[in-house]
């Protein structure tokens, strides 16, 4: 596929089956998705794909239908190699029959042309697993090795596709720059340097030769145009289209069609002058010939190959999200054996083994820096996981036994044990990469658009040609102007329209704008539709902690005890109750008790309350004392008016605050009298670091007329605070909120804030570019400039400079989405505009 035309054809040739219900052609991945009912239709689709000239291959097939299991069943495909004669597979499946029984099922057996095994299990491991059947496999033969096979993913296919067709192209144009070279020389170089009366000249006008050089080219160079135009015409014009009849004559066509016919013509065309300069005498015969276009086919073809040729290796270049989720993906494991490790506990045996051979049930081990190879539980250890490349979240979260760690992630701690939960392709990286692929498919609005223009391109443009021949016909005939130009404009009409650029422009943009986001941590569900919907937005709403500010490791830079009793008492208790907490401040809170040795104290019923702190019970060591409600939050918890001064100048910082109080202050525990009043006992000011790139992302949006609001749940000096230092305005900045009140301010701005209608001309810059081109272009190669005059000669546009326009136009489009990826000021993400993050 080259453009959306080619989106089209196909997409129509798939909808018009009756048992397809849905078709989703995506031009840059070089896929399609089609939902219908009836496996035994699949031979089908592929068929009407061919017919209409492309090349198809299935890559996966699922049964909508088909309920999810139950149990943790694993189906595996395991190629053997090594097998020699008839007689090795079936000794395969008797030995997985004697060695497993009815444990592992024989849904495909190998042969020897296709040596690959499809079976299903349960594992338990680690008495049974994928290990001990590739085992006995390998046992059967010492020739055998077996290993599993994985089918080529989309991705992978794609590249291959593209890859191929880059070296179809290039093989194509090895040939026409090969005789375009001697051409180029003896056709314009030599003639404007022999004297017009000299015998050479003559014979170098002589045309015969250039129909010799130029035949090889039309039919072995130029042929991917000519196949491809007479498929899709015989794919509209077969007996058992259901295309109607009138639709036939004003939808129709591709890039292919034109190109074709647009050699086609100056090929033929010149064949027809030289035998009819056959029939005249010698003056006529000389005038006939010189007005061949041999030339031009070959340098036409040239051009037009190369720029397909740079066109299809631009495409290879845009970057692919999905390609750099599977990077994350570690491909080996430590694997600890348990049985080993049972005889000696004190040094677990470990061993590396490919991701491939683990099970559910598994036990592996995540050293520091390391990814885990499937989701899993913790069963040892404990570590800080960096999650941003599934969450974005910056901040590290701490993992402890019991707690679920997931491939892709990067453990910051020490080394851990965790037991394998999901093999490879359920695990939470395997969902967000089909998320990411399904929504690569769906298609944009603005693309729908632009299918509907270049659907009734090709029609136009042969409307145009055939109305540009008729006019200058008649003045040609009349008389008015030489005969020649209006074969010379009808070919550059054919040559220079190209709708390849306006379908190039919106997928590539689009396809290199959602692997640009990958590469900074940004994934997209929606697809394509959800950047043209972000092009739009008018606000953005922004979370505090971890967003705007690092949320990492922030720091107390602030501490008054309030409390007469023991500072390592109060700090003890402080630091138990933050024990329990994941939040930063807490952590935080932690480590300063820590620094401030803290005495160790039983604090029982720990609880949480969402977006405001930590509640817990202290019993004292008297035994006459009752227990104490000890409390650690914010203001929204409690508040003592005593400290406003002190709390006032941290929040001007834009220092959260830590409030710490306790239901019977320690001093009159010994008295008979208990004292419920809630006493403050400590306040802590915590340092949450902005990050470094927070104010000029907020400016730069700012700049492009988009409004920006701050949610936090802190109180409103501090989050104002926050704003000033970003470049928030105080209005914009909505304090004191929690965690399920966010959605319901949302709500609330979307229904409240007027609808600016704001829209990027850059974002449209390549449909623009696309549709300028074909709006100008195609009146100059009709000949419009034909009655201005330069240096004595009327304007007109040869068709070889229109075929190297048209070549120009798509690859220029496809550079402009690349550009995305640079740093040029104004058109690429200028990553140097932001502070990079240590």
């Amino acid at each position: 596929m080259t453009c959306s035309s080619c989106v089209g054809t196909i997409t129509k040739a798939v909808q018009q089956l009756e048992y397809v219900g849905t078709v989703e052609v995506n031009l840059v991945s070089n896929s399609a998705t089609v939902v219908f009912k009836g496996e035994e239709h699949l031979t089908s689709i592929k068929q009407a794909i061919e017919d209409v000239g492309y090349e198809a291959s299935l890559d996966d097939l699922v049964n909508l239908d088909e309920s999810r299991k139950t149990h943790i069943q694993r189906t595996v495909a395991i190629q053997v190699v090594g097998m020699y004669c008839s007689h090795c597979p079936p000794r395969i499946s008797d030995a997985l029959d004697k060695s497993f029984g009815e444990k592992v099922q024989v849904e495909s057996p190998p042969t020897i042309s296709d040596p690959i095994l499809r079976i299903s299990y349960i594992p338990q491991a680690p008495d049974f697993t994928i290990r001990q059947i590739i085992a006995s496999i390998a046992a059967v033969d010492a020739a055998f090795e077996p290993f599993i096979y994985h089918p080529p993913s989309l991705e992978q296919r794609s590249q291959k596709m593209r890859a191929r067709e880059q070296r179809r192209i290039l093989l194509r144009l090895a040939l026409s720059i090969v005789v375009a070279i001697p051409t180029f020389i003896v056709g314009i170089v030599l003639m404007n340097l022999v004297d017009s009366r000299s015998p050479s000249r003559q014979f170098i006008m002589e045309p015969m030769w250039a129909r010799r050089v130029t035949t090889p080219v039309y039919f072995f160079a130029a042929d991917v145009f000519h196949v491809r135009a007479f498929k899709e015409l015989r794919a509209m014009w077969r007996p058992r289209s259901t295309t109607p009849l009138l639709r036939r004559f004003y939808r129709f066509g591709s890039m292919n069609m034109l190109i074709s016919l647009g050699t086609t013509i100056a090929y033929f065309s010149s064949i027809a002058e030289l035998a009819l300069a056959a029939t005249q005498t010698t003056d006529t015969a000389s005038i006939a010939a010189s007005s061949s276009y041999f030339n031009s086919v070959v340098f036409l073809t040239m051009f037009l190959l190369i720029g397909r040729f740079l066109e299809a290796y631009s495409k290879a270049k845009t970057g692919d999200a999905v390609t750099l989720l599977g990077k994350l993906r570690p491909t080996e494991a430590i694997l600890i054996d348990p049985i080993r490790s049972r005889l000696q506990p004190a040094e677990p045996t470990t061993h590396k083994t490919p991701v491939d051979l683990l099970d559910v049930g598994d036990t592996v081990k995540i050293v520091h820096g390391a990814s885990p190879p499937s989701d899993g539980t913790i069963v040892e250890g404990e570590a800080k996981f960096d999650e941003s490349s599934l969450t974005g979240e910056s901040r590290l979260v701490a993992k402890d036994v019991g707690d679920g760690v997931f491939t892709g992630t990067v453990n910051k701690g020490g080394p851990i044990s965790v037991r394998i939960s999901n093999v490879s392709g359920t695990s939470i990286l395997d969902q967000i990469v089909r998320v990411v692929r399904k929504g690569q498919a769906r298609r944009a609005p603005i693309e729908r658009v632009t299918d509907a223009i270049t659907s009734h391109f090709v029609p136009l443009v042969v409307l145009i040609r055939v109305s540009t021949w008729i006019i200058w016909l008649a003045l040609g005939l009349s008389g008015s102007l030489p005969a020649s130009y209006r074969d010379t404009n009808v070919r550059a009409v054919f040559v220079i329209a190209c709708p390849c650029g306006i379908g190039l422009a919106t997928p590539t943009a689009l396809f290199v704008s959602g692997g640009l986001a990958a590469q900074h941590g940004i994934l997209v569900k929606g697809g394509r539709e959800a950047f043209q919907e972000a092009s739009g937005l008018d606000c953005i709403v922004f979370d505090k902690t971890g967003t705007l500010t690092e949320g990492r490791e922030p720091t107390v830079t602030g501490y008054e005890c309030l409390s007469a009793d023991d500072e390592k008492t109060v700090l003890g208790m402080v630091q138990r109750l933050e024990d329990s907490s994941s939040h930063p401040v807490g952590k935080a809170l932690v480590a300063f008790c820590e620094t401030r040795e803290a005495e160790s104290i039983s604090v029982n019923h720990i609880t949480e309350i969402p977006g405001k702190g930590m509640r817990g019970m202290f019993m004292p060591n008297s035994q006459d004392q009752q227990e104490v409600e000890i409390l650690l939050g914010n203001e929204a918890l409690m508040f003592g008016p005593h400290v406003t001064a002190t709390l006032d100048v941290w929040k001007e910082q834009g220092k959260p605050v830590a409030l710490f109080a306790m239901s019977v202050p320690l001093q009159s525990l010994a008295t008979s009298e208990a004292d419920t009043r809630r006493t403050l006992s400590a306040v802590f000011a915590v340092s949450d670091q902005i990050r470094p790139e927070s104010a000029s992302v907020v400016q730069a949006l700012q700049s492009r007329g988009i409004e920006v609001w701050m949610l936090s749940g802190d109180n409103l000096t501090t989050a104002r605070a926050i704003g000033r230092m970003v470049g928030i305005s105080e209005g914009n900045v909505i304090a004191g909120v929690l965690p399920d009140q966010k959605g319901e301010k949302i709500r609330h701005l979307q229904q409240t804030l007027v609808c600016k209608g704001r829209r990027s001309a850059g974002k449209r810059a390549t449909v623009a570019m696309a549709l300028v081109y074909n709006l100008v272009a195609l009146p100059i190669a009709a000949g419009v400039l034909y009655p201005v005059k330069s240096n004595g000669s009327h304007i007109r546009l040869d068709p070889v400079w229109a075929s190297l326009a048209m070549a120009l136009s798509s690859v220029s489009v496809v550079y402009s989405s690349l550009l995305l990826r640079s740093r040029l000021p104004g058109v690429g993400f200028r990553s140097t505009e932001f502070p990079q993050k240590a």
